[in-house]
């Protein structure tokens, strides 16, 4: 017999349903290829709302969804017929400067962030896009400009505010459950709703931003010289390289201008006045084509990306840890440029080690950290039509090069269902410590929506 659900409470009035003003904004995510409509969307502004937004999705049997900044590539954030959990409106941040130590909303955004903590020359080290939200990127790691120096992300959460499964409320910190702090560092966020992060924050001045570019043919010689380069390249320096279509501006030849090229970037977050001449090293052995630098403020730096990742186009992202950057795997890499389905995708690689290596695995639930190099291939366009072409050559493109792979991928980028085994991912031990975590806290698996950890294991 099915139950009479007509006397059932009706949502709370600042909650958003189909047909309401606002509901079609509140329920789009970044990715555009997500179009999900919510059966309510739970607007909150403290753990008590995210509690009653649980607690009436319970009652009423419905799927939960958690949206923090709305970032994450797979669209975890929004389901049919889901209550989603929306935390924008928790973006306060509060910096205690001499403690070092700001606490951020659940729903911030890295702008907001940055913008609190630079007046005071701090950073807490995070993303590169300055609207991916910082909840998501935290709980799944957080890779960044600072990683190298300060590490990841996740491993400046000191505490957390954070609503359980049940409703409950509570602070997750290395006296009081320490084993759900450790989880919540890098775990992927499928243990409670963080409402509120307790972050440390490092000392960062003007930082020094150089890019050059490079014409397709000189790809393997300006990438030997960057394999070099890495075995010698200091804390305070992130360097990214990029193959992709160049743009139109005018510092770029008009030669290579609409072509495939290579774009190799350096970023030193150390002594300002060794800026220009530390970054301008890594292309001393192959001089680029053209090349731009320049010396800014962090929070500049956090926000030159944006432009290119606007929220609404369809985005598939796969990513892959490289053992080496070999001869035969950058010729691949080029071959997979060459078939770029369109002049927005691209294919980016970083050095990591440094800072993200030296953390012990028993500080955080974060996998894979002594790879020395990330592959992540973006296939980015704006036709529906041409989802098909597009999510083929971002798994062809992996692909290629998985046999020089080290094993696992990001976890802020595991988009497809057939990658989401999470004992892959996280490894056997790292894994059991999860489910353990995952049983006490959530037992009945009410948060599923990110990479799931399963009180039961993978099924």
């Amino acid at each position: 017999m099915q139950e009479d659900t007509s006397r059932d409470p009706a949502p709370p009035a600042h909650w958003l349903s189909p047909g309401d003003p606002g509901y079609d904004e509140a329920r789009r995510v970044w990715n555009g290829m997500h179009d999900r409509r919510p059966a309510h969307i739970a607007r909150c502004r403290t753990a008590a709302d995210v509690s009653e937004a649980l607690r009436y999705a319970a009652a009423r049997g419905l799927d939960v969804t958690v949206r923090g900044g709305g970032h994450n590539v797979g669209g975890s954030a929004v389901a049919d017929g889901a209550v989603m959990i929306d935390l924008s409106p928790l973006r306060t941040v509060t910096v205690d400067p001499v403690a070092e130590v700001a606490e951020a909303g659940g729903g911030c955004l890295l702008r907001d962030l940055d913008t609190a903590t630079a007046p005071y020359g701090l950073a807490c080290p995070s993303g590169v896009i300055s609207h991916t939200g910082l909840g998501g990127l935290a709980l799944g790691g957080g890779y960044g400009w600072l990683a190298r120096q300060w590490g990841l992300t996740c491993d400046h959460i000191l505490a957390a505010e954070v609503v359980l499964a049940d409703g409950t409320v509570v602070e997750a910190t290395e006296e009081s459950h320490p084993e759900l702090l450790w989880a919540l560092r890098g775990g992927g966020g499928n243990f409670g709703v963080v409402t509120r992060f307790t972050l440390r924050l490092r000392s960062v001045g003007p930082v020094r931003f150089s890019m050059g570019v490079y014409a397709l043919d000189e790809v393997p010689h300006a990438l030997a010289a960057y394999r070099k380069y890495t075995e010698r390249q200091p804390l305070p320096m992130h360097t990214v390289g990029g193959l992709k279509r160049a743009g139109q501006q005018e510092w770029i030849p008009p030669h290579l201008r609409g072509k495939p090229v290579l774009f190799l970037i350096a970023v030193w977050s150390g002594d300002p006045e060794d800026g220009p001449a530390r970054t301008a090293e890594l292309f001393e052995e192959v001089v680029p084509a053209a090349h731009v630098s320049h010396t800014m403020s962090y929070p500049q730096l956090q926000a030159l990306g944006d432009e290119s990742e606007p929220k609404g186009d369809r985005y598939f992202i796969k990513s892959c840890y490289l053992d080496d950057l070999s001869p035969e795997a950058v010729r691949r890499l080029v071959e997979a440029t060459l078939d770029e389905p369109s002049a927005l995708c691209s294919i980016d690689f970083e050095f990591l080690r440094g800072a993200i290596s030296d953390v012990p695995d028993e500080e955080s639930a974060f996998p894979g950290r002594d790879a020395p190099y990330q592959v992540t291939v973006e296939s980015h366009w704006t036709d529906p039509d041409l989802d098909e072409e597009h999510i083929a050559w971002a798994r062809e493109t992996v692909a290629r090069i998985r046999e020089f792979g080290t094993g696992g991928a990001y976890v802020n980028y595991v988009q497809e269902e057939g990658d989401r085994k999470a004992s892959a991912i996280y490894g056997r031990g790292r894994h059991a410590r999860l489910m353990a975590v995952k049983k006490k806290y959530d037992p009945g698996n009410v948060l599923r929506g990110n990479l799931n950890i399963r009180p039961e294991g993978d099924v």
